[in-house]
């Protein structure tokens, strides 16, 4: 899992995907930090990570085009002497590494309050909990998308499409007054657990509901995998 791990970072580090991904997100997110905390001197770092959360779903998609798919996937895996669950796992962790990287560049925004203004620190780091875990889930879905399409370009636009629904079913749900569906749907919702920590706080459930989903899609990536190789007989 480790050689996995690092033959995909050299892979981000030598290839424009990092730099892409990185520059776009800090861009962005220093639109949404200009506009919702300097011009409007405000010390909310909850709201700042509630617009930036938005970045995920539009962002993933190029961390995980080329990992697990028929053409960006290297049909090598197939013979290396290594389970599939580890060369998952390897590809995972490196996309993940990237995402960290992001948050950890755009700790410059809470520091920035700090300095000229107050920071809630408790309320920050739920925030950010919360913040990375929905972006971790968003990678292990397009991961699965990924192993799923036989194309990195495929696997982008799936991406896209899926991560789009999972944005609007929020809203589709909400728009729906049947009794008892709206408590199913957000318990199943990406952006409802998001949430409670948006607002300073950490739940268990949330928390769980998110270390339970990971590993369940980089499950299902394993079988994708496994069917593409029965069905290619290799």
């Amino acid at each position: 899992m480790t050689l996995i791990w690092k033959r995909e970072m050299a892979g981000y580090l030598y290839t424009p995907v990092m730099y892409i991904f990185l520059s776009v997100y800090l861009g962005m997110s220093g639109v949404f930090f200009v506009i919702g905390n300097l011009a409007a001197r405000s010390a909310n770092v909850l709201t700042l990570l509630s617009n930036m959360s938005y970045l995920w779903m539009l962002l993933t998609p190029v961390l995980t085009m080329r990992l697990l798919n028929a053409a960006g996937g290297d049909q090598w895996l197939y013979g290396a002497p290594l389970s599939l669950g580890a060369i998952v796992a390897g590809k995972y962790l490196a996309a993940l590494t990237v995402l960290l990287a992001a948050i950890a560049l755009s700790l410059l925004y809470p520091a920035l309050i700090s300095l000229y203004g107050t920071l809630y620190v408790k309320e920050a780091l739920a925030g950010y909990l919360g913040f990375f875990l929905l972006g971790a889930s968003f990678l292990a879905l397009d991961m699965l998308i990924s192993a799923l399409s036989r194309t990195p370009i495929v696997a982008l636009v799936a991406s896209f499409g899926v991560n789009l629904f999972v944005w609007l079913y929020d809203l589709l749900m909400k728009a729906v007054s049947i009794p008892g569906l709206s408590a199913v749907a957000g318990d199943i919702s990406l952006y409802s657990h998001l949430q409670p920590f948006l607002s300073g706080r950490i739940g268990l459930s949330d928390v769980v509901f998110s270390l339970s989903l990971i590993p369940l899609l980089l499950f299902l990536c394993v079988r994708a995998l496994e069917a593409r190789r029965w069905k290619d007989g290799l």
